[in-house]
């Protein structure tokens, strides 16, 4: 049987490994657990600002403006 998950070695500073250690008793969660959720917000992170930067490109592209797409978006959803 596979593993599910892959194992990983990371190195951190120490004051880095300190403040984990503290939001492992603080939100009783696990090292693995903290770890995950930062590089998953992270990945997240990245697509959000590939779509940021789609959009903007295309709104360049077409001339409408920051102002605009609030007004564009609710006429659309009209």
């Amino acid at each position: 049987m596979s593993r599910v998950t892959q194992l990983i070695t990371l190195s951190i500073p120490p004051e880095m490994d300190e403040k984990i250690r503290e939001l492992m008793k603080k939100e009783n969660r696990t090292r693995s657990e903290l770890i995950r959720e930062a590089i998953r917000r992270y990945i997240e992170e990245k697509e959000w600002e590939e779509i940021y930067r789609y959009g903007e490109k295309k709104a360049i592209e077409k001339g409408i403006t920051e102002d605009q797409v609030e007004d564009i978006i609710d006429a659309r959803r009209k």
